[in-house]
């Protein structure tokens, strides 16, 4: 499965990873039932998938209204991006 992955862009073009690097290879630990090593690499890997249950219900059931908890979990899944991103950055540059 991991020959058929795209690369991260931004890393070929300026050497520096970008916020949703891993997020494919945590799905793929997903599938293979491996929850830590997902986390390890893409921490917000569970907020994104509390982000797309809340969006498929927003979308498909419209009696009720999902809007703000549709936003809650953007805003939540936008922080755990950011915060893993900014703590594997300064640990790269600790470390190099």
């Amino acid at each position: 499965m991991e020959e058929h992955m795209l690369p991260c862009m931004n890393k070929q073009l300026f050497g520096v990873e970008c916020p949703g690097c891993g997020t494919q290879r945590a799905i793929a630990f997903l599938l293979e039932g491996e929850f830590y090593e997902a986390f390890k690499i893409f921490p917000a890997i569970y907020t994104l998938g509390l982000f797309f249950i809340l969006l498929s219900l927003h979308l498909l059931d419209k009696k009720r209204n999902y809007a703000k908890l549709v936003i809650a979990s953007s805003i939540l899944n936008g922080a755990v991006i950011l915060i893993a991103y900014f703590i594997k950055i300064y640990f790269n540059t600790v470390t190099n």
